[in-house]
């Protein structure tokens, strides 16, 4: 099989977990100063999905990717998670990764600062320390990636965030991948349209692999969401909720570009 950018990644930040010296007490500590988690979607069960406008909104800060380029490099997080949070979004996604797509820390703590929204820290999480991290920035939720992880370190790694107090959304990209989330027992399970390997997107793989996450479990779309049309069809689907980045980080406004997204009248 062909390598990926994952493939690159994973060992960028494998080797950075394997270099880090620091203690658990240490670790510990400094997951103590991250105050209180605020809620991520936890109310989403509850909540009837009946269209677009239903949808929860994670929007993403997001610089750049591999697979895309320099996307908004220059972004305030401040500004834009305000922009977010005034455009309807129920959370936020901010990249802390800093070499594959210009994240920071700062970034995350920025944004969530300017806000009241939750924040998922979306990044590459290999190692215990990448979740005492997480904490430690303030996150409220982070990412685990099924394809970075083999059974072992998916469940330690899912035990570890919920004993910080952290939400965990589990991203899925298939069938055999939802089964391996579902085992460790997911509550928050996104299905990523968007291939590994080609870096096509797939619209009809969160229907696909939606109908399989079973009730009681939220689920997010995520990849290849451009406007209300596409919410509708996730709505429709059954999903809770949409993480959307590149759509709206590229848009002049991206308050009312979240406003259209949603199918808000008059945005």
């Amino acid at each position: 099989m062909a390598a990926t950018y994952l493939d690159a990644i994973l060992a960028h930040h494998r080797a950075r977990a394997a270099a880090d010296r620091r203690s658990r007490d240490e670790l510990e500590a400094a997951a103590a100063l991250g105050g209180p988690v605020r809620p991520f979607l936890a109310d989403a069960p509850a909540r009837p999905v009946r269209g677009a406008g239903d949808l929860a909104v994670i929007a993403e800060v997001k610089r750049r990717s591999p697979a895309r380029g320099p996307l908004a490099e220059e972004l305030d997080p401040a500004q834009l998670a305000t922009a977010y949070a005034a455009g309807g979004a129920r959370a936020l996604s901010v990249l802390t990764d800093a070499p594959h797509f210009g994240g920071s820390p700062a970034d995350l703590r920025v944004a969530r600062g300017a806000c009241g929204l939750p924040v998922l820290r979306k990044d590459f999480i290999v190692a215990e320390s990448d979740c005492y991290d997480a904490r430690a920035m303030g996150a409220d939720a982070l990412l685990l990636i099924v394809a970075a992880l083999d059974d072992a370190e998916l469940a330690r790694l899912h035990a570890r965030a919920g004993a910080l107090g952290l939400a965990v959304l589990v991203e899925v990209h298939d069938e055999a991948e939802l089964a391996r989330a579902l085992r460790v027992g997911a509550r928050l399970v996104g299905v990523n349209q968007r291939d590994l390997h080609s870096f096509a997107v797939d619209t009809t793989r969160a229907a696909r692999v939606g109908a399989l996450i079973p009730e009681g479990v939220v689920r997010v779309a995520e990849s290849g969401i451009r406007d209300a049309a596409d919410m509708a069809r996730l709505a429709d689907a059954g999903f809770h909720a949409a993480l959307v980045g590149e759509a709206l980080v590229r848009a002049p406004d991206p308050s009312a570009a979240l406003r259209a997204l949603r199918g808000v009248p008059g945005a």
